[in-house]
């Protein structure tokens, strides 16, 4: 079984005006986005601005989502780092505060990213998806190591349709696309869904282009493509627009 099939959600960390974690806001975040048909929750994520959270903050934001959505909809803990000692680190702390699932980012400046998750899978105590994302970490993971890493699932947010569709051929974990201009596509060729920074703001609309409605399709990816522009704080500025959420961001300040 896959751990969830559907809309997933690259969550928002929401911030106080001073900057501080605002972790009871984001959990009621994750709670409505979930009340509206959102199958997944990913905490501490690119969009969620990990990279700026410290140890203690990503454990108390884990816990406090994990706390706050239904037991049905699983939370995703994003893990990945420059290494893998310090990923694994990371899986071991997500996992003890409540994660069902962790998402490890391939590793920056290493073609071969095989030992990196191997060292994730040993501290890993529940299913570990790898994450591709060249634009945020060069060369990203070849599509012909797939079936050779110890993971469970993967989620490409390369944007690129060819490589989707040679995923979808070959792979046989989960498949999730996290661009938002692929998410129809995704359902049309059967992957297990989208784990999509967009559904911060456009769940419903989310959800009807995986079912296949290419006006909501046109419409998230123009809203991703417009909040993208300037990330992460577009689609902060969009969430805020949404749900009066805070738009305050570390990334840039």
């Amino acid at each position: 079984m896959p751990l969830f099939t559907g809309v997933g959600v690259a969550l928002v960390t929401l911030f106080r005006p001073d900057g501080a974690l605002d972790a009871p806001a984001t959990a009621d975040l994750a709670a409505q986005l979930a009340g509206l048909g959102v199958r997944c929750i990913l905490a501490a994520g690119t969009t969620g601005e990990a990279a700026t959270l410290t140890a203690a903050e990503r454990d108390e934001l884990i816990a406090a989502v994990r706390a706050a959505v239904p037991a049905d909809v699983p939370v995703l803990a994003g893990t990945g780092a420059v290494t893998g000692r310090q990923a694994a680190e990371f899986t071991e702390r997500a996992f003890a505060n409540g994660a069902d699932a962790v998402l490890a980012l391939s590793p920056p400046r290493v073609a071969d990213p095989r030992a990196y998750f191997e060292v994730i899978a040993k501290a890993a105590t529940g299913p570990l998806l790898a994450y591709n994302f060249p634009g945020a970490s060069l060369p990203g993971i070849p599509v012909d190591l797939l079936s050779e890493l110890p993971i469970s699932g993967l989620k490409d947010s390369s944007g690129d349709a060819a490589r989707f569709l040679h995923e979808r051929e070959i792979f046989r974990g989960d498949l999730y696309t996290g661009a938002a201009s692929l998410l129809a596509l995704a359902g049309l060729v059967g992957a297990d869904g989208g784990l999509l920074a967009v559904a911060n703001s456009l769940p419903e609309h989310c959800i009807a282009a995986l079912a296949g409605d290419v006006e909501a399709q046109i419409r998230i990816a123009a809203a991703d493509r417009t909040a993208s522009a300037d990330f992460p704080a577009g689609h902060k500025r969009a969430t805020a627009a949404r749900f009066g959420t805070s738009p305050v961001t570390r990334v840039g300040s």
